[in-house]
């Protein structure tokens, strides 16, 4: 369904290059050719893992034996001292994916997980100016730095477990953009939304959703100012658009503080919090995890 719709348009900072977008719209025609997960499809997750994030952008937390060894897809996870760990899936991710369990006194586990495929929404984003839908070579320049001094905040992999005491709503306000939204800026196929968008006048305060320590804190082309806090085991928040950052990197915050203020930086059409959920490099769906309004 496409439809008309005013306010963040930053995700592109993501992915710049045309090829990667090509790949990107190739992927996506495939996955449009699996079949559904059937919603009476098990589930086969351990006891202490919740089903409900089985599904493209899901997020899982929950605890195992603390004992325990775990991996996805081969990929070891983190185990916390009382069996926290957990894990996501991105907004491409295939119908399937393994959960193995080691236990050093029993026989190990195979949980095959079926991922349940979802429908994305299209968003038409009109009025941008056209230098922030196609940057000249000095902004590109630019955004390639910042992009990947948030993949370096990204990638931190801290023995925190703030994640497992869930998520804070950041802002009061409607919602105004969903996750996994393709987007269309001025008439040309982008990046697909990241985040979750609450749009609220400029200086409504932001929290933070859990607690934990902010890794990035700066004023970026898209994003404009940014906030980056880490919950542990890959886990972490973002807060972009900020009209003020009242934190900095390195300080350690509390599940509810402030930490800023909604604002209009960087690539939007009006005032709001983008607000972004990730397992490491893959961005999830936060609305899940957050109280209903």
């Amino acid at each position: 369904m496409a439809r008309l719709w005013q306010g963040c348009a930053c995700c592109e900072a993501q992915d710049l290059s045309p090829v990667a977008r090509l790949g990107r719209r190739a992927l996506l025609c495939g996955l449009a050719a699996l079949p559904a997960v059937p919603s009476g499809t098990a589930h086969a997750l351990p006891p202490g893992l919740p089903a409900a994030g089985l599904a493209q952008g899901g997020f899982v937390a929950g605890r195992i034996p603390p004992n325990a060894r775990a991996s996805l897809d081969g990929r070891a996870l983190r185990v916390g001292p009382g069996g926290e760990v957990c894990f996501g899936f991105g907004r491409d991710h295939g119908p399937s994916a393994v959960l193995a369990l080691t236990h050093p006194r029993a026989h190990p586990e195979r949980h095959d997980l079926a991922i349940a495929r979802r429908a994305w929404d299209v968003q038409n984003i009109t009025g941008l100016p056209p230098a922030q839908v196609t940057p000249d070579a000095e902004a590109l320049r630019r955004i390639t730095a910042e992009r990947e001094r948030l993949a370096a905040a990204r990638a931190t992999d801290s023995a925190r477990i703030d994640f497992a005491q869930g998520f804070l709503r950041p802002a009061r306000g409607r919602t105004s953009g969903v996750f996994g939204s393709q987007r269309v800026l001025n008439g040309q196929p982008r990046q697909p939304h990241y985040g979750y968008d609450i749009a609220a006048p400029v200086g409504t305060p932001i929290v933070a959703a859990a607690s934990g320590v902010v890794t990035l804190a700066a004023d970026f082309f898209f994003f404009g100012r940014i906030i980056v806090v880490d919950h542990g085991h890959g886990v972490n928040t973002l807060y972009a658009h900020c009209s003020a950052v009242d934190v900095t990197e390195g300080e350690t915050v509390a599940a509810g503080q402030r930490i800023g203020a909604i604002g209009a930086t960087g690539r939007v059409t009006g005032p709001h919090l983008h607000f972004s959920l990730s397992w490491y490099q893959v961005w999830l769906d936060p609305a899940p995890v957050l109280p209903t309004v």
